[in-house]
């Protein structure tokens, strides 16, 4: 290569690095700064955490983890980027074996569309560039979009930071969704076996119906516990909904249900408590052992919120939860559904939950 063709060339490798340089300069913005929503305590001090662990103590340190986890929330915003990145710093990273990194470490955009939310991108940041900025979508059409970008179901994070192109515009949008309704329960409410953070079924079941769901899964430690009672009674809530018969012994819910119910009620009289029968597991297929303690935690559970829905008001049990195909293929684990059972978990659950709230005004 001549002097001349090789002095063309590094020219046109300088310009291009210079354009690349100029696409890549970014504005960043905090999230709490924009809109969260899903969030049963707005005011925590940290935003991201879902629960304050200083002021609802008696929790366990695993219970305490869990809490500050900031699966269920998600940030609403417009923005005209052609190219959002983010940015996180994060307090406590999750590697489960049964989920995507992309669920418990990074972030599901979804972008309003026609009226209705349609996914856009999910992403996260590479292991070894973990707390460096990512691009989660590029090549955008430059127009203002409403997006709604979901938090990672299995870590704590400190700080969550949006980027755009510098000169384009991000800013808060209202709340998308209606009301404000609890709903606590187990690995499968927290996002266990997700692909990506927007396909837990309490994200489905309010972008499908417009109800805001507030969500409070603490994987494997939701067992009717008293100091979680205590926390849920404190929340500014409309109704509850319960995935509460997935993790505790039928001892546990013997001795725990009564008083949950009671302490939730002094609290909140009048407020629909809607409970769910917890799903088939695929595991109970062919192991006798796990076909025989799940029918007895079913159908003791059967009988016990029979009685209590007879003895307190305003306490619903719907047993319509189904989270499988007629196939009995949508389990990760035999224990976790996958993306589909989810999806299928809040389908069949909301003609229920809407009837039922509908009583109440919430609609």
């Amino acid at each position: 290569m001549s002097v001349k063709h090789t002095s063309l060339l590094l020219t046109a490798l300088f310009v291009a690095f210079a354009l690349n340089a100029q696409e890549i300069e970014m504005d960043f913005t905090e999230a709490s700064g924009l809109t969260l929503v899903g969030k049963l305590f707005p005011d925590t001090p940290n935003p991201y955490h879902r629960l304050d662990t200083v002021v609802y103590t008696g929790l366990t340190p695993r219970e305490n983890l869990l809490s500050r986890q900031s699966s269920g929330i998600a940030v609403a915003f417009r923005t005209d980027t052609k190219r959002l990145d983010i940015r996180t710093k994060y307090g406590y990273k999750g590697y489960g074996t049964n989920i995507t990194g992309i669920s418990s470490r990074g972030y599901d955009l979804y972008i309003k569309k026609d009226g209705k939310w349609l996914w856009a991108k999910a992403g996260v940041a590479p292991d070894k560039k973990i707390e460096e900025p990512f691009t989660l979508i590029g090549h955008l059409d430059g127009q203002m979009h409403e997006c709604l970008l979901y938090l990672p179901t299995f870590s704590e994070v400190y700080s969550v930071q949006i980027g755009v192109e510098k000169g384009s515009r991000l800013e808060a949008m209202e709340n998308p969704f209606r009301h404000r309704v609890a709903i606590f329960g187990s690995s499968f409410t927290h996002g266990a076996s997700t692909s990506r953070s927007g396909m837990t079924y309490p994200a489905i079941f309010s972008r499908e119906t417009g109800i805001q769901l507030l969500s409070l899964g603490v994987s494997g430690n939701c067992k009717l516990q008293p100091a979680f009672a205590r926390a849920l009674a404190a929340a500014d809530v409309e109704a509850y909904i319960f995935d509460t018969f997935s993790n505790p012994s039928v001892e546990e819910i013997r001795d725990r249900l009564f008083p949950f119910i009671e302490t939730l009620q002094a609290s909140h009289p009048g407020v629909p408590l809607i409970f769910q029968q917890t799903i088939y597991r695929e595991g109970r297929n062919f192991s006798t052992d796990a076909e025989r303690k799940e029918s007895k935690r079913i159908e003791f559970v059967k009988g016990l919120m029979k009685e209590a829905c007879s003895k307190y008001k305003d306490v619903y049990f719907i047993t319509c939860t189904n989270a499988t195909s007629p196939e009995h293929d949508t389990s990760v684990d035999g224990t976790h559904p996958d993306d589909h059972g989810y999806f299928l978990w809040a389908r069949s659950v909301e003609k229920p939950i809407l009837s039922i709230l509908r009583k109440y005004g919430i609609k």
